[in-house]
């Protein structure tokens, strides 16, 4: 083989190869980086003295932030990169001023873990890391602007991370103007008494500072409490609960995951619940993910009742099932509600039903005993319809308001702090969990919906609860109202309207999204620009004081614990750093002590901005420029609320990047930060390269590249093994890195490849053998231009014949509309298409042609363009010139097929002009020899046309 290969370079010498490719694709990489080919100016400085560029229509093209992972790419990463490459090339050369870069999402966990391993620091490592990823990008020929690019470990870009927490933390939601406002603005309310401080009669200024900073943070947009967290002991830190798997294991480490109550800072997203539900109806994005926000955060419509429990004070509950308030019989409150410890009486009411107690000898033993078994569970698996209901009495009975009846409360882990109130009213007859929670417990039940069968209106005697909003309303009154007779939507209304008058209740919306835990234990993240004074009240640093810097460390990971040890508490890595915990500042009142916070933001907090900062990379003295940010980011025509153009990457971001993006846009927006109240305005998620699989009689991942296909069956190592599709991984020992297949055919190789595998939407195998198929396009293209032997240009200044232009022009047409609507593997093979009827035709190309041909490649195959554009005589990089338009005469048909029927048969085949009248087609048709033979002077009865591809004649 090598034989035949020496042989075949020694004839033609300029033949297209790898070793070509790899030239052409490093050269042309330095001069597209020396030349700032790909720099897109802004609306002030640079664009403002180019009248030319400031008047073209802007793209703004995102790819989702990568993490740089020490083990490099594998051609299933690039996918997404290089198709938002070929969609900005086309962008570029169809009229736009194109932003698109790339930075990299460098704070985290995996970082920090192998910071923990090695002794490295997490910096060394990560940038390291990036360097390597950086190399892999641009050998694929990537068209970033890398003046903007940046990582979120740059002091200079998490300094206005810090900021905007401040702002956050500086700000709340005004209910009554649906927006956030400036926290001075309420302090002043508070100072001129337009409002009332909320839990006391006494003025603002006769609160301490304590007493002020508790107030506020029940206002604050970021706040801290002490609040139930998932608290991981195998990582040391707290999790989200979008970080916690449905199996109750953190996504890192797969270690368990608790409940447990710690202080810790939080983001007050609820607030915006309502406007990130409205909003999405304004977004070009995917339903499935509009579905996965639009659940997650979960809208209800119900009411808040209050069930008084003696002198303790209320326990309110949230409920969409109102009319069902007398037959709620007993109460549940989720383990961690606070309320929980205030009304545990010492011993048990005198005669507690004995199932209820749990064998425990007081209500509070049971109580803690029982807190200890649900910690150790996850809110889905609480949730699950277990055959067994779990639960223990607290001692305390509350007050159904409407039949003044005294219904037992208990606690159970089928109750969630995580929605609602963390109480619920129970209703056994028509609810199931609650009737499969009574029968275990040997609660009474009361039917209040009329059952539409034959079940009888006894809830003893039936199997399971019955739900109906179609039934009538029994057993539903007291002296004061009625709700017997009426249908669930009227009594919903009658029973809402009553408790409001009377104060013990009102209908209201709830949500299931809960504030997003914004703390964790690592070293690794963003430090919150928050100090404590001697009393404990946080102070926010100046922005002077910004950024305010990670400290070395020698040990950089939290303390862990046994994974299965729930009785522990978080240590920070940066609390061991006295000297930089514990300092002495001037905050505007003179030098004072102070202790900073210990804890870090998460990983996410870099990502929910780093859009703006592309836009205005450089900038110190602002977040960003108001101008630079309306002209690349604000609301125009069919997008209301702004956004980046186009916004690429993985759906498995629904309900954490996306959302937390969106909250912190619309915070920035409100304050008037930003002209964008939303950060992506068109989100497109690419499918999944993946690969085989193969395994041994272990179950044990085999490398997929010495497995050899026999028979039909696949051997390694002399053992037959198993064969599945699944993700490309290191692990699974299946990956392909893009050097390896850069090395064997270029780049370009690569890049069409990847784009021509199938929709960019859906999921493909990844096949080694078959990249050849667009390394030959490519060897054809470039023998159609350049002679292999000499190397010269063999394209002539003669004029295209007719079949050529209309194969160039319906060429044209088709790539477009390909390319606009990111069809690149349709557009690829319209593009073969083209190359072999070229190819088919023989002689020389028109030099017209080749140079159409030349710019419909170079979104997909930019280097082979680029050279190929200069070896055609041009100085110009072929990047900036405009693309192909098709010349209509030439994408219409010459003539179209007319097919002439007799009594549904076909007797004869016409060439016509598609643009033929009827009765033009039809004296043809009824002219044609063989028409009028097989007609044999036979009366015609009808004749119907349907111009220009059907005659049918009736005889």
């Amino acid at each position: 083989m090598t034989e035949i290969n020496t042989a075949a370079e020694t004839a033609a010498p300029h033949r297209y190869t790898a070793a070509m490719a790899a030239d052409i694709e490093a050269r042309w990489q330095d001069v597209w980086d020396a030349e700032g080919t790909y720099e897109a100016p802004n609306p002030s400085g640079d664009l403002a003295g180019d009248p030319e560029v400031a008047a073209r229509p802007k793209k703004f093209i995102m790819d989702m932030f990568p993490y740089p992972s020490g083990a490099g790419l594998h051609v299933g990463h690039p996918l997404g990169y290089i198709a938002t490459d070929v969609f900005a090339r086309h962008a570029r050369m169809s009229g736009h001023n194109v932003l698109h870069t790339l930075g990299f999402d460098a704070f985290g966990l995996p970082a920090e873990q192998y910071a923990v391993q090695t002794g490295t620091h997490p910096r060394v490592s990560t940038e390291a890391n990036m360097e390597n990823m950086k190399a892999q990008l641009r050998r694929l020929g990537l068209g970033h602007d890398k003046r903007r690019s940046f990582a979120t470990i740059d002091a200079d870009y998490y300094k206005w991370t810090q900021w905007i927490f401040l702002q956050i933390y500086n700000s709340w939601y005004d209910t009554d103007a649906a927006k956030a406002r400036p926290i001075a603005e309420l302090i002043e309310q508070f100072e001129n008494g337009t409002r009332e401080i909320p839990g006391t009669t006494r003025a603002w200024a006769e609160l301490s500072a304590a007493e002020r900073t508790e107030v506020l943070g029940e206002y604050r947009l970021a706040y801290a409490s002490e609040a139930p967290v998932n608290w991981c002991p195998g990582l040391g830190t707290v999790l989200a609960n979008e970080e916690v798997t449905a199996d109750g294991r953190s996504e890192r480490g797969n270690f368990p995951v608790f409940k447990a109550k710690l202080r810790q800072w939080n983001m007050r997203i609820t607030a915006y619940a309502d406007r990130l539900l409205d909003d999405l109806d304004g977004l070009d994005w995917p339903e499935a993910i509009k579905l996965q926000q639009r659940n997650w955060i979960g809208r209800s419509e119900g009411a808040r009742v209050d069930f008084q429990v003696g002198d303790t004070g209320a326990i309110t509950v949230f409920t969409t099932r109102q009319d069902t308030l007398f037959g709620a019989t007993y109460m549940v409150l989720a383990p961690e509600h606070d309320l929980v410890d205030k009304i545990v009486p010492a011993e048990w009411p005198e005669g507690t039903h004995a199932v209820w107690t749990g064998g425990h000898a007081t209500p509070g033993e049971a109580v803690d005993a029982y807190r200890k078994q649900a910690a150790s569970k996850s809110d889905v698996e609480r949730q699950a319809d277990a055959k067994e209901k779990t639960g223990v009495f607290t001692g305390a009975y509350a007050t159904n308001p409407v039949s003044g009846e005294q219904v037992p409360v208990f606690i159970a882990d089928y109750v969630l702090m995580g929605y609602g109130t963390g109480a619920i009213m129970a209703v056994p007859a028509h609810d199931g969990r609650d009737f499969a929670f009574a029968r275990a417990f040997e609660l009474p039940m009361r039917c209040v919906v009329e059952p539409s069968d034959d079940r009888g209106t006894d809830p003893s005697t039936w199997d399971d609860a019955f739900g109906s909003y179609e039934a009538k309303l029994v057993n539903s009154a007291n002296d004061e109202i009625s709700l017997d007779g009426l249908g669930v939507v009227e009594a919903k209304a009658k029973i809402t309207d009553w408790l409001a008058d009377r104060g013990i209740g009102e209908g209201t919306v709830n949500f299931r999204l809960r504030d997003w835990l914004f703390s964790r234990q690592r070293y690794w993240g963003e430090p919150f620009p928050i100090v404590y004074d001697e009393d404990g009240v946080a102070h926010a640093l100046p922005e002077s004081m910004l950024p305010l810097e990670l400290p070395e460390v020698e040990d950089y990971s939290p303390r862990t614990f046994d994974p299965d040890d729930a009785d522990t508490q978080p240590e920070t890595p940066l609390s061991r750093n006295e000297e930089w915990v514990n300092v002495t500042l001037d905050l505007g009142d003179g030098p004072k002590k102070y202790r900073r916070e210990t804890n870090t933001m998460p990983n996410w907090a870099g990502s929910c901005w780093y859009e703006l900062r592309y836009l205005d990379p450089h900038n110190d003295e602002k977040l960003v420029d108001p101008a630079i940010e309306q002209y690349w980011m604000g609301p125009r025509d069919g997008m209301p609320t702004g956004g980046v153009d186009l916004y690429v990457g993985g759906a498995e971001h629904a309900v954490l990047h996306l959302l937390y993006a969106r909250f912190w846009s619309k915070i920035l927006f409100d304050l008037g930060h930003i002209s964008s109240a939303e950060p992506f305005h068109k989100l497109y998620n690419q499918g999944m390269i993946q690969a085989f699989v193969y395994r041994d009689a272990r179950g044990i991942a085999v490398p997929a590249a010495e497995v050899e296909e026999r028979d039909g069956a696949f051997w390694y190592e002399g053992e037959k093994v198993s064969r599945v599709l699944g993700k490309m991984g290191k692990s699974l020992k299946n990956a392909v890195t893009p050097d390896e297949i850069c090395g064997e055919y270029g780049a370009d190789t690569l890049r069409l490849y990847e784009m021509a595998m199938g929709p960019l939407d859906v999921s493909r195998p990844w096949d080694t053998r078959a990249v050849v198929g667009q390394y030959r396009l490519l060897q054809r293209l470039w023998r159609n231009i350049v002679d292999e032997a000499t190397g010269e240009v063999t394209v002539v200044d003669a004029a295209p014949d007719e079949d050529t232009l209309r194969a160039l022009h319906k060429a044209i047409d088709g790539v477009s509309g390909d390319m606009a609507g990111m069809r690149f593997n349709t557009a690829i093979a319209k593009i073969t298409e083209l190359n072999n009827h070229l190819t088919k035709a023989g002689g020389a190309l028109s030099r017209t042609v080749a140079e159409q041909l030349v710019l419909l490649v170079a979104p997909l195959a930019p280097h082979i363009a680029e050279e190929l554009w200069h070896r055609l005589g041009h100085a110009d990089s072929v990047v900036h010139q405009d693309f192909p338009v098709a010349d209509p005469a030439y994408v219409v048909d010459e003539t179209v097929t007319c097919v002439v029927q007799i009594k549904g048969k076909v007797k004869a085949r016409l060439e016509v002009s598609p643009s033929i009248s009827d009765a033009d087609l039809e004296a043809l048709a009824l002219a044609d020899p063989h028409v009028v033979g097989a007609l044999g002077g036979a009366e015609i009865r009808k004749v119907i046309v349907r111009a220009p591809k059907l005659v049918n004649i009736v005889a």
